[in-house]
């Protein structure tokens, strides 16, 4: 008898294939919702422990700056500070030009989509395009008509604004809600390189921007 494992593995490996084949990047929301994968597929509750135990190594850009990591930062249970303090400042506010202590379990979330999806042959960096923001950076966003909350998680180093490459907004976000973390929000933009999905560690809440 096939198991629900069986079918996750069957599905989603069919789904990751016509995903990766499909500029999904920057699609007007209705042709997202289009694609939207069956339900079940990415979904972080499906997970197994093993799944939670091994090492953990995230790979990101920053579009802004061009910068590039691949790190370890996580083993046996136990975060690897020199890694962690590299993460910490690739999230850093490039404007502000200040860093600060990222939340651990943002981190988590992060490495767990990108995880998820490399275990179905999508092997794409997370780009960041807003980690950590000090307050007056924040407050400039807001004066430009940026969607910016008053009182940011960004501020707190816990919410980061992110894309993957080849997957659409319904898709990222729809696995990163699937983790239980913490506020998802959805941004559609049109364009070249699309819209954005913003994940924090606070109140579990969902919003479209």
């Amino acid at each position: 008898m096939a198991t629900r494992r069986d079918f996750l593995h069957k599905t989603l490996g069919a789904a990751a294939a016509s995903l990766i084949g499909a500029p999904l990047v920057g699609l007007a929301p209705a042709r997202a919702q289009d694609l939207e994968p069956p339900p079940d597929i990415f979904d972080a509750q499906a997970l197994d422990l093993e799944f939670w135990v091994k090492p953990r190594t995230l790979t990101m850009t920053r579009p802004q700056t061009g910068e590039k990591t691949s790190v370890l930062y996580w083993k046996d249970g136990e975060l690897i500070d020199s890694a962690y303090q590299e993460l910490c400042h690739l999230l850093r506010d490039v404007n502000g030009k200040a860093s600060t202590a990222i939340d651990p379990k943002l981190l988590e979330t992060l490495w767990g989509a990108q995880a998820f999806v490399a275990r179905y042959g999508i092997n794409s960096p997370i780009e960041i395009l807003s980690g950590y923001r000090t307050p007056a950076s924040n407050q400039r966003l807001r004066e430009q008509g940026i969607p910016a909350a008053r009182q940011s998680l960004h501020m707190e180093g816990k919410a980061a604004d992110i894309r993957i490459a080849n997957l659409n907004e319904e898709v990222v976000g729809g696995l990163i809600k699937s983790f239980r973390q913490g506020g998802v929000g959805f941004y559609y933009r049109s364009g070249p390189r699309g819209g954005w999905i913003h994940a924090d560690t606070g109140l579990k809440r969902t919003w479209k921007g």
